[in-house]
C-alpha cells in the first residue's frame, strides 16, 4: 500500500526504525482494528492507533460520556459530556490523523451482533469492563481466527495479553480465565483507579495491536504481562494451554 507524502512525513518516526520500516507502516494503513469499549483502556488505546496510522478502527461502546470519565478517559473533553463515547472518540481521531477511517457502533456487544461487529477486523483490542462481555468477544475472535488483545485495569494494577488460542502451542482466552463468567466483579466505581494506570495500561495495549498488525521484538502470544503501579513492578508470566479448554483444547467436543 502507498503512503503519501503527507503520511510518508507523518510517520517518519516509525518509518526509520529498522525493526518496523515503511513496510510495517504500510502494514498498518491495510489494518482493520476492532476496539471493544472506549473508557478507561479505550481512550488512549484508540488515540495512539489512529496516531500511528492503523487505516481503519471499528469502535463498539454504548455508553455516553460523563463527568466521571474525564479524570482519565483523556480522549473526552468537558464538552464531550453527554454525547456517545464513539462518536466522540470518533470526531477526535478525525483531529488527530485524518487519513484514519472511523467506523462506530453504538450498542453493547453480546453473542448475537459479536460475530458481525468485528467481521474485517486483522485484530480484536477488548478493554471492556466484565467478563460476560469478555467472554463473548473472546469466543467470537478465537472462531475468527483474529488476534486478541485483552486488556484489565483497576485501582494501580493491570493485566494484558494476546491471545491466538488456534494455534497448537497457544492458550486463548478461557485456558486463562476459566468457565465462570458470572464471577464477583467490581467496577472503578466502587474501587477507584488512578488516571495515569489506565493511560499506561491502554497505551501498552495500543502497542500489541500494532505488534500483531506488523510484528517486531518478541512474540508476546502465550504470556500474560502483570503490572503492579502501587510498586512500579512489571512481570511476564508465561500461560499454558489447557488441554480440557472447552474452545482450544483438545479434549473439547
Amino acid at each position: 500500500m502507498i503512503l503519501s507524502d503527507d503520511e510518508l512525513t507523518r510517520y517518519a518516526r516509525h518509518i526509520v526504525l529498522k525493526e518496523f520500516g515503511g513496510s510495517g507502516q504500510a502494514r498498518l494503513k491495510a489494518a482493520t482494528v476492532a476496539i471493544v469499549g472506549a473508557g478507561g483502556i479505550g481512550s488512549p488505546a484508540i488515540q495512539y492507533l489512529g496516531a500511528a496510522g492503523v487505516g481503519r478502527l471499528i469502535l463498539i461502546d454504548d455508553d455516553r460520556v460523563e463527568p466521571s470519565n474525564l479524570q482519565r478517559q483523556t480522549i473526552f473533553t468537558t464538552a464531550d459530556t453527554g454525547i456517545a463515547k464513539v462518536e466522540a472518540a470518533a470526531a477526535a481521531v478525525q483531529r488527530i490523523n485524518p487519513h484514519v477511517a472511523v467506523e462506530t457502533h453504538r450498542m453493547r456487544i453480546d453473542t448475537t451482533n459479536v460475530a458481525s461487529l468485528i467481521a474485517g477486523a486483522d485484530v480484536v483490542l477488548d478493554g471492556c469492563d466484565n467478563f460476560a462481555t469478555r467472554f463473548c468477544v473472546a469466543d467470537a475472535a478465537h472462531v475468527a481466527k483474529i488476534p486478541l488483545v485483552s486488556a484489565a485495569v483497576g485501582q494501580f494494577e493491570g493485566q494484558l495479553a494476546t491471545y491466538r488460542g488456534w494455534e497448537a502451542d497457544k492458550p486463548c482466552y478461557r485456558c486463562f480465565v476459566g468457565e465462570d463468567p458470572e464471577r464477583a466483579e467490581t467496577s472503578c466505581a466502587e474501587d477507584g483507579v488512578l488516571g495515569p494506570v489506565t493511560g499506561v495500561i491502554g497505551s501498552l495495549a495500543a502497542l500489541e495491536v500494532l505488534r500483531a498488525i506488523a510484528p517486531f521484538g518478541d512474540d508476546p502470544a502465550g504470556k500474560l504481562l502483570l503490572i503492579d503501579l502501587l510498586a512500579l513492578r512489571f512481570r511476564s508470566i508465561r500461560l499454558p494451554k489447557d488441554p480440557g479448554c472447552r474452545a482450544c483444547g483438545t479434549a473439547r467436543g
